[in-house]
């Protein structure tokens, strides 16, 4: 990661702050680090999760990938204030509050699930598996999804008393388990298969 600037910034300054380019910034400790673009197999699991969530009748508008930004709480010192997840549904009222800016503030209500799917390497996948899990519990994410296609397997947690609780790991043809969306006809294979 490539620190993009050394003054520090609130959350508040970070908003407003404009560099005229298309980068994704996570802001950590005050300081801006800059995002590496998205890897192609991520983009396509992505997409397919898209194309498959919009089939079982969630509205496209409400579906955002990589772009949308969620504000977080730093549990730890070397946490990032926002994250952009691979994946969020946002709930409706979300459209309207986020017109100018896709960024979900902390005042703003949760998102109703969150997907991850892990970068190869340990640091991306101790970043999906708890430092992620843990911002977004504390967040009040319901659901949380890691779609790890290292290992070829889905790990669902639902949020129970500010927790995450693992609902089940989903590998092969066992059919995946959202509590938010029961209505998914979905197994891992045709996740990482990008299969319908």
């Amino acid at each position: 990661m490539v620190q993009a600037r050394t003054q520090k910034l609130t959350f508040e300054e970070y908003l407003t702050y404009e560099d005229n380019t298309d980068n994704r910034y996570e802001l950590i400790d005050g300081e801006l680090v800059t995002l590496p673009p998205e890897s192609e197999p991520n983009i396509a699991i992505v997409s397919y999760l898209f194309l498959v969530l919009v089939n079982a009748g969630i509205p496209w508008r409400c579906i955002k990938s990589h772009m949308c930004e969620i504000q977080v709480p730093i549990l730890h010192g070397d946490d990032a204030a926002n994250r952009y997840p691979d994946l969020v549904i946002v709930q409706p009222e979300h459209i309207l509050l986020t017109a100018t800016r896709l960024t979900i503030t902390l005042d703003m209500p949760p998102p109703q699930l969150i997907v991850e799917v892990v970068s190869p390497g340990r640091v991306g996948r101790e970043r999906d598996y708890i430092r992620k899990r843990a911002q977004y519990a504390a967040r009040g994410i319901s659901e949380y999804w890691i779609v790890d296609p290292q290992e070829q397997l889905i790990v669902i947690f639902q949020l129970e008393s500010g927790q995450y609780v693992e609902v089940g790991i989903f590998q092969g043809t066992q059919a995946i388990q959202s509590p938010t969306f029961p209505q998914l006809n979905l197994t891992a294979v045709q996740v990482f298969a990008g299969e319908f």
